[in-house]
């Protein structure tokens, strides 16, 4: 099931589907290590749809238009 990051729950570690955002937002995004096929993991969420998520050992914040334009999906239990 494909969503938009800050649909998420909290907790759960999610596989990166896409990033839709402008471009340069992308390339630092990608910079920092979110990128699609990348496992993150949901740690907080606000109201406003501002998410607090971990990706390759780093927590990163994100605002609300960048977490509307990242989609994930489920990670599948096939460890």
């Amino acid at each position: 099931m494909i969503m938009k990051l800050h649909e998420g729950d909290i907790g759960k570690t999610y596989t990166v589907y896409s990033v839709m955002v402008k471009d340069s937002i992308t390339r630092r995004l990608e910079a920092l290590g979110v990128n699609e096929m990348t496992p993150v993991t949901l740690l907080n969420k606000k109201g406003s749809g501002t998410v607090i998520i971990k990706v390759r050992g780093t927590r990163l914040a994100l605002g609300r238009k960048i977490s509307e334009g990242i989609e994930i999906k489920e990670e599948t239990a096939h460890e």
